[in-house]
């Protein structure tokens, strides 16, 4: 037991008052017998034994009644088990991504937090708040009740470990209480691994009744006709049942087609027929769970030609001329001496055909026009200086040329996977009429290959940066050499080379991807870009790349939507961003890896357990019923007892 006043204890020196004053009482006489009351001895000495032994019992609750009334105020108690950490901060982690939006049995699972931490968390509890954006240190419920009343859906995944991370970095000399509250959705042991022993935080995981699920995952152009684009719409059903789901498909917030997907395996493609026009609106699916991933914004920009220019001895140069047609492009073929520099920075891809010798003067601005967007594209000469064709390519990454073999190969691999291949081939497929090569170079490279040879050695490798491609072929691809321009291949790949990120068909840029956009407009120094819609406007980071400008989003907008970039007052150019599909999966919770941590169903009991387990058993309430009960036992003798 201890007492928060002990100084207190000193008043139970006092106790000697009554006991002194009792033996003052008590005190012997000498007595002298009249013979008028002879008669009364029995009697006196009958009556002095009642009255010692009803002293005896009021010196004993007089004292027992001052000492509860002196322990009291001393205020004893007993110190609880976990009094240690009484002072510990509270730190409270809630989860605010996506797919907490699932509903358990009082409703939405983030509503229902939030709703018991409004209603549980003590008034006078100080504590710091952390979602997946925000952070709220040192506050009180009262403080932050609007906060939560309208906080929204993050489309930043629960990171755990991050969050940690900054829960250590706020400095504190006290030790830490974390509560987090998540649906586990995502949450995996390499977040864990970096909880110490000293924080180890309780976890209240609320459940989702129903997990299924249907999420919208991309859509890309399947076809382009002469008039129109067959759009292709990726879906996942994430559920064992598979009921008809409503989809329908809207420009400038206008209905233009509706239909049904039915499923029959988990992951569904269905394709619309749309004017090839402008596109500025989204897709939409209809279902009762998850509502983040049923709508998909994309926009598709009017047609641009790309400007290409092709660099080699003519008669080499006109297969080039029938994939680049006057519908799509503006295609012109130069040989080295007819060149004008001047022209170079206007091309969106450039076409290096077996050159002999590249100028050093030429290096210098195909390196200049490869970062700032342009795509360039190198087909190696049979004559050619290694040497000098290595000193181009030293400029763009770690691919060299050796020596020219002269071994017939057949070109049998295609790398589906490449980024250069996307929405090319509707079905992945190894039997087709391979091409060869009669000559090629070995190179060595650390760059992924487009297209291989039978050996695994590369005939097309893409060197990509975040801005353009530069793509390198290991063999002269004229016809005395090799029949890959009879191949049906060189088209799509040709084709799909000339493309910048200019003009790639279908925007549907993905939030808190960190990757770039180019926009083709000429700024000046002072001039900045804006990017905007009828709820949200935010200034991208921007880099002028002369006649373009490149846009870093980083985790802006905050919303999903269909947005226009404007120079000051004037539309340049449609663009839209979605959210990342991470949170769709409703079955990703591995439950058993929380089976080391302290859990909770709620807030309320984790509340009750801190403070029962560190709150001290005050006892001083205690003594001063006992006092009171003394007190009134010395009025009954003295009453009662005669």
């Amino acid at each position: 037991m201890h007492f928060k006043q002990p100084e207190i204890l000193y008043f139970l020196f006092l106790l000697i008052v009554p006991i002194l004053v009792h033996l003052f009482q008590l005190r012997r006489f000498k007595k002298e017998y009249f013979t008028n009351v002879r008669f009364l001895k029995a009697l006196s000495i009958q009556t002095r034994k009642s009255s010692k032994i009803k002293k005896w019992l009021l010196l004993t609750c007089r004292i027992l009644l001052l000492t509860c009334i002196i322990l009291a105020f001393a205020q004893p108690f007993f110190e609880s088990k976990d009094s240690k950490n009484a002072s510990n901060e509270m730190y409270i982690v809630l989860d605010n991504s996506f797919s907490m939006q699932a509903k358990g049995k009082k409703g939405e699972l983030l509503k229902r937090a939030i709703q018991e931490l409004l209603e549980e968390t003590p008034e006078n509890a100080n504590f710091s708040l952390l979602t997946n954006t925000d952070n709220y240190w040192n506050t009180d419920i009262k403080t932050i009740r609007g906060e939560l009343q309208n906080l929204k859906y993050s489309a930043t995944p629960f990171q755990l470990d991050n969050i940690i991370a900054k829960i250590k970095a706020h400095k504190s000399a006290f030790k830490k209480d974390i509560v987090v509250i998540t649906d586990a959705v995502g949450l995996n042991q390499n977040q864990l691994k970096n909880i110490d022993t000293e924080n180890i935080p309780y976890f209240i995981i609320p459940k989702a009744e129903q997990k299924n699920n249907v999420a919208i995952d991309s859509v890309f152009i399947r076809q382009t006709l002469d008039d129109f684009y067959e759009l292709s719409i990726n879906t996942t059903n994430y559920s064992s049942d598979f009921k008809p789901v409503p989809v329908a498909l809207y420009n400038q917030n206008k209905l233009i087609a509706k239909t049904i997907i039915n499923f029959k395996n988990k992951k569904e493609t269905i394709n619309f027929t749309i004017p090839k026009q402008t596109f500025h609106g989204y897709v939409s699916i209809e279902d009762n769970y998850l509502a983040y991933d049923n709508r998909l914004f994309f926009s598709i920009s009017k047609i641009k030609k790309t400007n290409i220019i092709s660099i080699g001895a003519p008669e080499k140069n006109n297969f080039l001329s029938r994939i680049y047609t006057d519908d799509e492009f503006n295609y012109s073929s130069f040989t080295l001496s007819t060149l004008d520099y001047n022209s170079i920075d206007k091309q969106d891809a450039i076409v290096l055909n077996e050159l002999d010798e590249i100028p050093q003067a030429l290096q210098t601005t195909l390196k200049a026009f490869v970062n700032k967007g342009g795509n360039l594209i190198i087909i190696p000469s049979e004559t050619g200086s290694i040497p000098n064709l290595n000193a181009l390519l030293n400029q763009f990454g770690a691919t060299q040329f050796q020596s020219l073999e002269s071994n017939e190969k057949l070109i049998t691999k295609i790398n589906f996977s490449h980024p250069l291949f996307a929405g090319v081939f509707e079905n992945k497929t190894n039997n087709f009429q391979y091409p060869k090569t009669k000559k090629d170079f070995a190179i060595s490279t650390t760059s992924p290959a487009v297209l291989n040879f039978e050996d695994q050695s590369p005939f097309l490798i893409g060197l990509r940066n975040a801005v353009s491609s530069v793509y390198v072929f290991s063999a002269p691809i004229n016809i005395l050499n090799s029949n890959f321009q009879q191949s049906p291949l060189i088209v799509p790949v040709f084709y799909k080379m000339a493309l910048s990120k200019l003009n790639n068909g279908i925007n549907a840029n993905t939030i808190g991807n960190n990757s770039s956009y180019i926009v083709s407009v000429l700024l000046s120094k002072d001039e900045i870009l804006t990017v905007k819609n009828s709820e949200e406007q935010f200034i991208p980071v921007q880099q002028l790349l002369n006649n373009k400008v490149q846009l870093f989003f980083n985790d802006y907008p905050e919303k999903a939507g269909n947005y226009t970039i404007y120079d000051s007052k004037k539309a340049i150019e449609n663009i839209s961003f979605n959210y990342p599909r991470t949170e769709s999966n409703l079955d990703q919770v591995n439950e058993s890896i929380l089976s080391d941590y302290k859990t909770s169903d709620s807030i309320s009991t984790i509340f009750d357990k801190l403070q029962t387990n560190r709150s001290d058993n005050q006892i001083w309430k205690w003594f001063i019923i006992f006092a009171l009960l003394f007190l009134a036992l010395e009025m009954a003798i003295i009453k009662f007892v005669k």
